[in-house]
């Protein structure tokens, strides 16, 4: 029965409702477990309040139920995402699992996995990642679905299978990779001759020195989608396979308790993800500030996994999530920083079970501004893990079963908090780029089924605002304290820079100020005039490439674009070393444990922080490469269509042109502009036809064919149609002139500078 149905039949009941009737509600609505909640269930109004909270304490007493501050919950309830150990089939073959952990007085709850086609098989003794459903009228009590299996680690090999007469060989893509593998015939997993695969060791080494194999994935021709991910992981060197040692660590973590750590357990902080997020690693609460003397303030708490807790210094699982520096994201998977057993288990910060966190406590005024705060180590009970879709429709006026109960005493002053915080941001001015987010949606079958841009939601906002207040929280503490740290640091652009963006902005009739010291509010006068008009890409994107790449270093320089004089990295340790650093430098600053930042750590702050900044940047290139070629497969079927985009570079060899649909970008060559002379200016970023004067510079609308899309390199070549709504010859290769020089070169350079002139004069005036 639904929540809503439930309420309705139980309204028309007069008399105080039974205990059983009472626990059964409590396990249908885990979120509307307050007295008030219940008695609106029931119809109980009045005196008979009294009644059901005598029912209640009953309940209490027996150890059916436990309140926390005003609401009651049943303890002997598993989350629903829990780790479970496999404990083999009954003799009907259905598979059963346990809880390892398990907070209630009672007997261990009986789990039956439910497996689906696709699952691998399961047997006694392995650990799996489950979402539990509670059931009711049977054998056993929760039915699991996999979710992950974690605590395996067999070594791994992507290559190519070669088919032969027992079975075959794997011959792996990588480069280095100095033997092949032998596949046995009941291991091939019905792999063809020639197919990319991913495999597992098997066994130990045959007569012949090589290892043998199981398939267990068929990922079909190389160039095709689902194998993307896998050869950007093997071509940028991320290291993908976790030690046994880091593994064996990490399985033989427990869960922490309340020892050393304050007792958060009752605040409700709620989680606010992606909806496809396998991790929590951040959650929040915010309300009105009591204090008489900050009228219209608020309270605002963020709390991080306590990943400092498992990940110590010197270990095996800190010296690996050191040499990965980050996790690394891609459409179809995750190459994490940390084992499942930490990332996705104990380090994240799942509903309904106690948690080990750090969190800091910030009071803002009625405008937003910080004006104090204070951090604390703890142990937290999230009471829901939300998207921020569903948290957005709840304040949007249409709330669901989940966010409803908590609306008003959560999310509302979540959005109150957030309404102070745009005030200090907008008074701040940090840089106001408007770039949209692609975001590529995978079919089972691994082929791209969409490409859309993400939609910026308020909600997305509100936690970007508490996280970068929560950073500099800590960059601020632990400079006061003196304690070391990596800062994440980005410097103001280049002066060389500065001008190429001066130039493109005269270019487009808008200026940028010249003369003194840049700020970011400069910029973003920049684009607020370029807002609404066809050159709004183009500045965006111009102001991008005018930007230094930001890095990780001990040295307190601050961060330009944010326009923020301290800041670190605080609240994503499950994913990124950096912030780890940041954790245990506030260990040892407020005297919280052992597991503080070391000697040695701090003697290696600034090669620490250039290897991670070093492993930041390659997981950008392959994650931008892996979309490349995922972008190139899903065009690679419309090949011959025509699309509008905006040329977004110009080199000589060609133009670049970024599609509007997509977002891909794709090369017109100089070969397909026709048979005349195209200069090139590397300074006004332009090309210039000898013959016809046909000027083509970034920015320019553009009609294009696309002529070939090949996914195994990501590249996209196309044919020039329209350029600014005028037609364009197509012709045979383009003729050069000896030497490279312009025939023409002085008539060009006179036209050029003439027509830039003219470019200019009509867009100001526009």
């Amino acid at each position: 029965m639904t929540t809503g149905g439930l309420r309705a039949t139980c309204s028309n009941m007069s008399k105080i409702p039974s205990k059983s009737e009472i626990l059964d509600w409590i396990e249908q609505n885990p979120t509307l477990t307050a007295k008030r909640d219940i008695a609106k269930a029931f119809g109980i109004k009045g005196a008979a309040r009294i009644d059901l909270k005598r029912v209640l304490k009953e309940l209490e007493a027996e150890g059916h139920l436990e309140k926390r501050k005003r609401s009651y919950q049943d303890p002997d309830r598993l989350p629903p995402v829990s780790v479970l150990l496999v404990t083999g089939p009954d003799s009907d073959g259905d598979l059963f699992a346990k809880p390892m952990e398990w907070h209630g007085e009672g007997a261990e709850p009986i789990v039956l996995l439910i497996p689906r086609e696709s699952d691998p098989a399961l047997g006694e003794g392995d650990r799996i990642l489950a979402r539990l459903t509670l059931v009711k009228g049977e054998d056993h009590h929760y039915e699991a679905r996999l979710i992950r299996r974690i605590g395996s680690n067999p070594k791994k090999v992507l290559g190519i299978f070669r088919k032969a007469a027992e079975g075959g060989h794997i011959v792996p893509i990588d480069k280095g990779a100095d033997r092949e593998w032998r596949v046995g015939a009941d291991q091939t997993h019905g792999a063809k001759d020639g197919e990319l695969v991913e495999a597992e060791q098997a066994g130990p080494k045959g007569r012949m020195g090589s290892p043998r194999a199981r398939i267990v994935e068929r990922l079909g021709d190389p160039s095709a989608p689902r194998a993307v991910s896998l050869i950007a992981i093997h071509q940028h060197g991320i290291p993908d396979e976790f030690p046994d040692e880091v593994v064996a660590q990490a399985d033989a973590a427990k869960p922490q308790g309340l020892k050393g750590r304050e007792d958060l357990r009752d605040m409700p902080l709620v989680t606010i993800d992606p909806s496809d997020a396998r991790d929590h690693d951040d959650a929040c609460y915010a309300h009105a500030d009591e204090d008489p003397k900050n009228e219209g303030g608020h309270v605002v708490w963020v709390a991080i996994a306590d990943v400092a807790a498992y990940v110590t210094p010197g270990s095996a699982l800190d010296i690996e999530a050191r040499k990965r520096g980050n996790s690394t994201y891609f459409p179809d998977r995750v190459v994490p920083m940390l084992p499942d057993r930490l990332s996705g288990d104990l380090c994240s910060l799942h509903e309904g079970v106690p948690r080990a966190c750090i969190a800091v406590r910030m009071v803002l005024d009625s405008k937003g501004n910080k004006i104090g705060h204070t951090f604390h180590r703890g142990l937290m009970r999230s009471p829901a893990s939300l998207h921020y879709e569903e948290v957005q429709d709840a304040i949007d006026g249409n709330p669901n079963d989940r966010t409803g109960p908590l609306l008003e005493p959560v999310l509302k002053p979540l959005y109150a908090a957030y309404g102070a915080l745009k005030q200090a941001r907008a008074e701040r001015q940090p840089l106001e780029l408007d770039l949209p987010e692609r975001r590529i949606e995978l079919g089972d079958d691994g082929k791209v089924k969409s490409v859309n841009f993400r939609e910026r939601l308020d909600a997305h906002k509100l936690i970007e605002e508490f996280m970068v207040l929560a950073n500099v929280a800590a960059a601020e503490t632990l400079l006061k304290k003196k304690t070391p740290l990596l800062f994440r640091i980005h410097e103001e652009p280049s002066p060389e820079k500065l001008e190429s963006l001066r130039e493109t902005a005269q270019a487009a009739g808008l200026t940028l100020a010249k003369g003194q010291v840049l700020m970011t509010s400069h910029l973003n006068r920049l684009l607020d005039q370029a807002a609404g008009t066809d050159d709004a890409e183009l500045i965006n994107l111009s102001t991008l490439r005018s930007l230094t790449q930001a890095y990780y270093g001990p040295a307190h320089i601050g961060h330009f674009g944010l326009a923020l004089r301290s800041y670190a990295h605080f609240t994503s340790p499950i994913r990124r070393y950096a912030d780890l650093i940041v954790h245990r430098a506030l260990i040892t600053a407020h005297g919280w444990g052992k597991d503080g930042l070391t000697p040695e750590e701090i003697e290696g702050l600034e090669q620490t922080g250039a290897h991670i900044s070093d492993t930041e940047r390659r997981s950008m290139v392959a994650e931008r490469d892996t979309t490349d070629r995922y972008l190139a497969a899903f065009l690679s079927e419309r090949v011959g269509n025509e699309f509008t985009g905006r040329i977004s570079g110009i080199a000589r060899f060609g133009a670049f042109v970024k599609l509007d649909e997509t977002g891909a970008d794709g090369l017109v060559p100089m070969r397909s502009l026709g048979r005349e002379y195209f200069h090139h200016d590397a300074e006004a970023q332009t090309l210039m036809g000898s013959d016809t004067g046909m000027m083509i510079g970034i920015g320019q609308r553009v009609t294009v064919r696309l002529a070939e899309a090949v996914p195994v390199t990501g590249g996209i070549a196309l044919e020039l149609l329209e350029i600014e709504d005028q037609k364009v010859k197509q012709g045979g290769g383009a003729r050069r002139s000896p030497a490279g020089r312009n025939p023409r070169g002085k008539a060009v350079k006179a036209k050029r500078k003439k027509d830039k002139i003219k470019r200019k004069v009509t867009r100001t005036r526009r």
